[in-house]
């Protein structure tokens, strides 16, 4: 077929370059689409630091109660940024603070770009965590964290949703007060699909560099490589 582009007389001159930018269009749609397969045998996706969860786990979705202005707010109230979520609890002697203080040194790395990442820390002690309290500690790492303090059915609904562990013992009988938790960070793109598990922020030795640089590719939040070319020009 000849895709020559013809004006006729008495025609309308100016749907060639009409014509002209559709063509252009479907090339470069048609040009990027033929990557696409290039990018997913990782030619030029470098794979992700942390663990890919991708399809696997649901969007997030969440009511609480926000703990430095008291606001009931939802998984809506953070979309068009990256989220970080994490369960844990103020009390805790070593493994929260050890967590929020290696995401506090990837903040730091991450600069200007980490206005776009929230942090959210989810107690799961919500009896003894009140509202002050949770501010006052989640303060203490920075300012890209947000206490949350939900319900019991709010907790155990969000904690059930992405599969959580958590437990609370009350002292008793010569107990003492028990609270034992999941440490893994769950991390949704800014659209809040489920993206990655971080799950070295316990460890001695932390991949600092690997999930900072995960979650610049997330705040980016486009093709990496040649496709960025294309889509900006599409």
């Amino acid at each position: 077929m000849d895709k020559r582009i013809t004006c006729w007389p008495g025609s309308d001159r100016r749907v060639a370059p009409l014509l002209l930018a559709r063509r252009r269009f479907l090339g470069l749609a048609g040009a990027a689409a033929a990557l696409l397969p290039l990018a997913a045998c990782g030619g030029d996706d470098p794979k992700w630091h942390s663990i890919d969860v991708s399809g696997t786990l649901p969007p997030l979705a969440f009511t609480m109660t926000r703990a430095e202005d008291g606001k009931e707010i939802t998984a809506a109230s953070y979309r068009g940024k990256v989220v970080l979520l994490y369960f844990g609890y103020t009390n805790c002697p070593d493994i929260c603070p050890t967590v929020l203080s290696h995401m506090s040194s990837i903040f730091d790395r991450l600069g200007a770009a980490a206005h776009h990442v929230r942090m959210l820390f989810v107690t799961v002690d919500p009896n003894r965590d009140t509202l002050p309290i949770l501010a006052k500690y989640v303060r203490n790492f920075g300012t890209e964290i947000d206490g949350l303090r939900g319900t019991p059915d709010e907790l155990a609904r969000l904690a059930r949703r992405y599969r959580v562990a958590y437990s609370v013992t009350p002292a008793a009988n010569g107990h003492p007060y028990e609270v034992t938790h999941s440490s893994a960070i769950y991390v949704f793109d800014r659209s809040g699909r489920a993206r990655l598990i971080i799950a070295s922020m316990t460890s001695n030795k932390p991949d600092i560099a690997g999930t900072t640089a995960d979650l610049r590719r997330l705040i980016q939040g486009h093709p990496p490589g040649l496709l960025r070319g294309l889509w900006s020009a599409i």
